[in-house]
């Protein structure tokens, strides 16, 4: 005790100045834009967008799917257990910052050669050591090296809580832009068949002509092929129907073939919005999970300059141990067995400063870094934003021309054959009538697919798409949050 009373002036007076050293964080501040999609502004809203957007589709298979890749997405598990770790390791770095106890006991048996004793016996060239006892070790964190790399870590699990919720959006976004694409094609499907058996009937009504001796063998072999360009089509549409299905089937957590049962029946394409949610442009930076994961990482790169910048100053250590030695096992708790050690140790790096001055260069080029990502990331969203806005409402408007067209071809194809039954024109300009048929619904198919897909991208940019519950769990088990003063 005395010489722990001569070792804690020192302490004392350094903790009055204590101070942690580096950079203290201050979040970047970026002007927010004054609006999104100014020039669609008939299609957007400043109301709260919808982050669970799919539910809106009217859609009870889909948003069961939605609610299964939550559950059992592997990219989503991924991103979680790596969320875990992150807690883990800062739990650990905040224990960091109290002493470290730790148990320690041996035993020992030694026998001294007969040239280093030759006048003693054997039993008295035998020796025997047993100890046990508690250490202690405690860094006293004058400079602040412990608090800024518990600072770090608590950023940098709070950037791998904004990856989950980032990765949340990448999956629902995939996995209802697949879903929506899966209809569309099943829509392409249908139309090629039911054009196919249009053209059927027209085989069979110049096959009929021909036999008939009012037809030609030309307008025969120019609808049997018609037919089969168009049959040609089903078996690619039934390929990429299966690809996605199997795709869904992953996203979700499953083997490729689990999902054929529950999506093989074809659906109608979900309803598309002519107004869009998209909220204040301001709150769509702080809603995107990705730009508060690259916010935090910069907070985290900040905080490890003063790691770095600490090893400039000396490393103070407080140490201790209370035990008890003896040369056997009977006397080793008894009273004259007793051994303590107080001891303060300095470790200082000045004589490598150039070593330390590195770290602190490498460490600000890192901080400079993920400013810049950050800001970039911050740009990309806007971007996105209007990117897709900007497409959603192109594609509404494609897909209203191509409605009318598809109507007017159809209306065309009508009016071709009854033309060709009473002999004003003859087969090819039905066939070219079929064809256009066959194109402008096609075409809408598509057009509602890119229309559809649009707005799932409109809603990835806008970082609809993930929920609190996923994360809340971890985030309750972690310690308060540790200042950084």
């Amino acid at each position: 005790m005395r010489a722990l009373r001569n070792l804690m002036p020192l302490p004392l007076a350094l903790a009055l100045a204590a101070c942690a050293v580096g950079p203290d964080y201050r979040a970047p501040t970026l002007a927010e834009p004054a609006a999104l999609a100014r020039a669609e502004a008939e299609l957007v809203t400043p109301e709260a967008v919808e982050r669970e957007f799919w539910r809106g589709f009217d859609d009870p298979l889909l948003s069961e799917l939605v609610e299964e890749a939550f559950d059992a997405n592997h990219d989503l598990r991924i991103a979680l257990a790596r969320h875990d770790r992150s807690l883990a390791l800062l739990r650990q770095s905040r224990r960091d910052l109290a002493p470290s106890v730790t148990a320690q006991g041996g035993a020992s048996h030694q026998r001294a050669s007969a040239d280093q004793m030759p006048q003693a016996t054997r039993s008295q060239r035998d020796f025997e050591s047993y100890d046990a006892g508690v250490a202690a070790l405690w860094e006293l964190d004058f400079f602040g090296r412990v608090r800024r790399a518990v600072e770090a870590q608590q950023a940098e699990a709070e950037a791998s809580a904004a990856d989950v919720r980032a990765m949340q959006v990448v999956v629902v976004g995939e996995l209802v832009d697949q879903y929506v694409r899966l209809r569309g094609l099943q829509e392409q499907l249908r139309v090629a068949r039911a054009n196919a058996d249009n053209q059927r009937e027209s085989l069979a009504l110049v096959d009929a002509r021909l036999e008939a001796g009012r037809g030609t063998e030309f307008d025969s072999v120019r609808a049997r092929a018609q037919l089969e360009s168009t049959l040609s089509r089903i078996p690619a549409l039934q390929g990429e129907i299966a690809a996605i299905v199997h795709r869904l089937a992953v996203l979700t957590g499953r083997e490729p073939g689990a999902l054929i049962a529950r999506l093989e029946a074809p659906a109608p394409l979900p309803a598309l919005h002519q107004r869009v949610a998209v909220g204040l442009p301001g709150e769509l930076l702080r809603r995107r999970p990705d730009i508060a994961a690259a916010e935090r990482r910069l907070h985290a790169a900040t905080a490890s300059i003063g790691v770095a910048t600490a090893d400039l100053y000396p490393r103070f250590t407080l140490s201790g141990l209370l035990g008890t030695q003896a040369a056997s096992t009977g006397d080793l708790f008894g009273r004259d067995s007793q051994t303590r050690l107080v001891a303060l140790g300095v470790d200082w790096s000045f004589l490598d400063s150039g070593r330390v001055r590195a770290r602190m260069a490498a460490a600000d080029a890192d901080a400079e870094a993920n400013l810049a990502r950050y800001e970039q990331t911050v740009l990309q969203a806007l971007e996105e934003a209007e990117t897709a806005l900007a497409r959603y409402a192109q594609s509404l408007r494609e897909r209203e021309h191509l409605e009318a067209a598809a109507a007017a071809s159809a209306e065309a194809a009508r009016q071709a054959r009854v033309r060709f039954e009473v002999g004003v024109i003859d087969f090819l300009e039905v066939i070219d009538s079929e064809r256009s048929r066959l194109e402008a619904e096609d075409g809408l198919a598509q057009s509602s697919v890119r229309a559809a897909t649009a707005l799932v991208g409109v809603y990835r940019a806008l970082a609809g798409g993930w929920e609190e519950r996923m994360d809340a769990p971890r985030q309750a088990n972690a310690e308060p949050a540790l200042s950084s003063t």
